[in-house]
């Protein structure tokens, strides 16, 4: 069985606890800082800065699986948990899963 984009019992707890609105601000501004957090793992990459890379990467996974953005934070786990990538091949799958994820939580926000 494949792994859904968005869990939804994740996502759906976390609207029960703390508010439909509020975590369609939390989706918002998720959408407005991950570029950032990709930036910065492109930016470590070509540093070769494995430890700016681990940060940047471990970001990701902890905000994608506060909203059950499964695939995403497998992903970024992956990359956390390894030595820097060999070519940009593993950055191009996060950021297709960015958007992948990013898609499914503003159409899950607006309800």
């Amino acid at each position: 069985m494949a792994t859904p984009v968005i869990d939804l019992p994740t996502f759906t707890e976390l609207q029960a606890s703390t508010g439909a609105d509020f975590v369609a601000e939390l989706v918002a501004t998720f959408a407005e800082e991950a570029p950032g957090m990709l930036a910065e793992l492109r930016a470590a990459w070509a540093a070769a800065s494995p430890e700016r890379f681990r940060r940047a990467a471990h970001s990701m996974k902890t905000n994608a699986l506060s909203f059950g953005a499964q695939r995403l934070a497998d992903c970024a786990r992956t990359l956390e948990q390894g030595s820097l990538p060999a070519d940009e091949g593993a950055l191009a799958a996060l950021e297709a899963h960015y958007h992948e994820a990013a898609s499914a939580l503003a159409a899950l926000a607006r309800g």
